[in-house]
C-alpha cells in the first residue's frame, strides 16, 4: 500500500480494481480525502490509499524511462542525461546511489518506482516521465 501523501501527479503506480492490477498514471491528488485519480489509459478514475500499490524498480521500469545502461568496474551505471544511477552489484536494487550535479543519496533498502519520480524531481526540478 502506498502513503497517499507521497503521491505526486504524474507518478506511475498500480490499482487494484475489481481483483486486477492496472498501472497507471497519477493524474490528481485529494488528500483530504484520502483520494487519488489515476489515469489507467483508458479512463482516469478515483482510487482509496488500498487500492493503489508501489511498483518495485528495476531495470526494466529504468529501461522505460529512458535511463541507459553502463557495465562499470564499480558496477552498474544507469544514465539518464547528467542524472546517475549507480548499483555496485548488477540487479541489486536494494543498495545503491543516485546522483544528479551535486546531490548525492544513498539508499540502502529498495526504491519503488514513484520514490525514485519523486527523488529525480526533487534533485532535476523536471518530472520523470516514461518514454
Amino acid at each position: 500500500m502506498v502513503k497517499i501523501s507521497d503521491l505526486k501527479s504524474g507518478d506511475i503506480v498500480m490499482v487494484m480494481q475489481d481483483g486486477i492490477e492496472s498501472e497507471g498514471t497519477v493524474v490528481d491528488v485529494q488528500r483530504d480525502q484520502n483520494l487519488v485519480c489515476v489515469d489507467n489509459g483508458v479512463q482516469e478514475f478515483w482510487y482509496g490509499a488500498g487500492e493503489i500499490l508501489s511498483i518495485p524498480l528495476n531495470e526494466e521500469q529504468l529501461t522505460k524511462f529512458g535511463f541507459q545502461r553502463q557495465d562499470t568496474d564499480g558496477g552498474i551505471k544507469y544514465l539518464k542525461g547528467p542524472f546517475r544511477i549507480l548499483l555496485p552489484q548488477d540487479g541489486s536494487f536494494s543498495n545503491f546511489e543516485i546522483w544528479y550535479r551535486e546531490d548525492h543519496r544513498h539508499f540502502q533498502t529498495p526504491l519503488t518506482v514513484h520514490e525514485l519520480q519523486n527523488h529525480y524531481l526533487d534533485m532535476t526540478k523536471v518530472h520523470l516521465e516514461r518514454l
